[in-house]
């Protein structure tokens, strides 16, 4: 539960030696958080050895134009590989994350994954899921094609595709690599972008995605910002999130809304950032989490932070972590940024325009079912607001679900959601 709650208006403030504009308005109903319930989950995922290390982290959905009712959700599931799911939450193919270059080497790890529509690559276009891979310092991309018999997604990666943030296999070891990831289509130009984050860092990669002449699909880096790693408090101090020695606040959730280039970045321990996707202007602080200036004492012993006192200045609607974002898009230009607050297991909805000031429209919780566990300590979320057959005739919403119960294992899984029941509770 957030320790602090505020209402607190637009500030002029320091942080990071930049001038950030602070935004945000109205005070939430907190106590009136609406309920939505899952209706499908997919087979748990066991981080262990038996499981395959998997994990499950971010999912994407991508819609069949031809038959909504066969499409797809696209999902990460770390050491774990990809795992590709039908409209019923049923696997439908499994696909290891790539092995370690070498003995003590780093192996392959999918943390985020996303879609791009109609990317060329050769003579022909193709939808195409991009992940990041960030036991490799990598992306990897994936075609998309539901009648291809060995299962819909097949690896188009150019075998030359650079590291994103690391010089060479021993930087790629120490994992400061590719973390978060959010595509993006430049309406104007019509190029393909992925937007990287680097874990333990405060650094986001603008990545311009490039088929080649042999079907595959590399990139190159275009530029890249940091965000803030230190923020100048209104009693004059100077703070600094809490962690483990050499790590900074990263990045992890990211979505751009493409009708205006705005990207929408999670950053974990401070709060929700919006800048232009092509990485130019200055960032824009929408929200922070309740624990936003709270002063901690790292313990290498427990590998905590012990917090201090709450000196006042957090956000109201944002536990850290600050996880998974997506984009729900409604008919007019409506519709909300939805960012999953891992700390109190609810989803925080803002308005998606930005000369509106990304003012918080509302939240949800996602809770237990009669045959489905709710949700907490989300990673990753992903709508589609858009017909997908009898099963999600309005539109689809699936979360992961940090601790998949019951079971006598650790567990982790997606959740699928009507994504009508949510835009009816966002309403009320």
């Amino acid at each position: 539960m957030l320790s602090t709650l505020l209402t607190f208006r637009a500030h002029r403030w320091m942080a990071g030696g930049a001038a950030l504009a602070v935004l945000a308005a109205g005070t939430p109903a907190y106590a009136d958080i609406a309920a939505v319930t899952p209706r499908a989950e997919t087979p748990p995922l066991h981080d262990d050895e038996a499981g395959g290390n998997a994990d499950a982290d971010d999912p994407a959905i991508w819609r069949d134009a031809a038959d909504p009712g066969r499409s797809l959700v696209v999902a990460t599931a770390k050491e774990g590989g990809l795992r590709v799911y039908d409209l019923d939450a049923r696997l439908v193919q499994s696909i290891p994350a790539p092995a370690a270059p070498g003995p003590g080497d780093a192996p392959g790890r999918f943390n985020n994954v996303d879609l791009v529509n109609g990317l060329r690559a050769g003579a022909r276009r193709a939808d195409v899921a991009v992940t990041s891979d960030r036991g490799h310092d990598r992306l990897r991309i994936y075609r998309i094609d539901p009648s291809r018999p060995g299962g819909p997604l097949t690896d188009v990666t150019d075998p030359a595709a650079p590291r994103v943030f690391s010089a060479d296999q021993g930087e790629v070891n120490e994992q400061a690599t590719a973390y978060g990831l959010a595509t993006w289509t430049d309406r104007r130009t019509g190029r393909s972008y992925a937007l990287v984050s680097r874990r333990s860092r405060t650094a986001i990669a603008l990545l311009e995605l490039k088929g080649t002449s042999a079907g595959t699909v590399t990139y190159r880096k275009v530029r890249s910002i940091s965000l803030p790693a230190s923020f100048r408090l209104p009693d004059g101090k100077t703070w600094t999130p809490c962690g483990e020695p050499g790590e900074l606040p990263q990045v992890e959730g990211m979505v751009v809304d493409p009708a205006n280039g705005t990207l929408y970045a999670g950053q974990e321990d401070v709060g929700l950032w919006r800048v232009r996707a092509d990485l130019t202007g200055a960032p824009r602080l929408v929200d922070r989490v309740g624990e936003y200036g709270v002063p901690g004492t790292y313990d290498p012993a427990t590998e905590e932070c012990a917090p201090g006192a709450d000196p006042g200045f957090g956000g109201e609607r944002l536990a850290a972590d600050v996880e998974g974002l997506t984009l729900l898009t409604e008919r007019g230009g409506d519709g909300y940024v939805l960012a999953s607050s891992q700390g109190d297991d609810t989803f925080a909805a803002y308005d998606r325009e930005p000369d509106d000031g990304n003012e918080y429209e509302g939240g949800f919780r996602v809770t237990a079912s009669a045959t489905v566990d709710g949700v907490q300590e989300c990673d990753g979320a992903a709508a589609l607001n858009a017909p997908l057959g009898p099963r999600y005739p309005r539109g689809l919403l699936v979360v992961q679900d940090g601790d998949d119960t019951p079971g006598d294992r650790e567990a982790t899984g997606f959740k699928f959601v009507d994504l009508g029941t949510v835009l009816a509770a966002l309403d009320d």
